[in-house]
């Protein structure tokens, strides 16, 4: 039971750092007076605001797989594939903050992360299923 703390404290980062990046769209909207519900009308606002939109888009992908991985593969391989998402999310999110341009290191780190788990995963529910 204690391996499942790895993907869990994961977890915990990958929910913190949405966090953050939902407080800096909060921030950047009440910065540059961007009313409710508007998504456009500042360039800043926008990139945090689409930092955050994509970081929750990549979650739905990444948090599954990275719990299937766990179970079937190997709770730490998981922890530290899914260390390696949130520290391309990071690097993501802050690049597209900055300047939208530098984004892409980070799409790139977690892309090749998330992947890597979703093919583990498929690979361990496949070896379950096949018994």
């Amino acid at each position: 039971m204690e391996t499942i703390a790895y993907p869990g404290g994961v977890t915990l980062l990958a929910l913190l750092l949405y966090l953050l990046t939902m407080m800096n769209v909060g921030r950047n909207r009440v910065k540059h007076s961007i009313e409710a519900p508007a998504t456009t009308g500042n360039i800043d606002f926008e990139c945090a605001y689409r930092a955050q939109m994509n970081t929750l888009e990549h979650m739905v992908f990444f948090l599954p797989s990275m719990w299937l991985f766990a179970y079937t593969m190997s709770a730490e391989w998981a922890c530290w594939i899914g260390l390696m998402w949130v520290a391309g999310r990071i690097q993501y999110a802050i690049g597209y903050i900055t300047d939208p341009k530098k984004r892409a290191p980070g799409v790139i780190i977690g892309m090749i992360a998330q992947v890597t788990l979703f093919i583990g995963a498929a690979i361990g529910i496949s070896k379950l299923l096949l018994g």
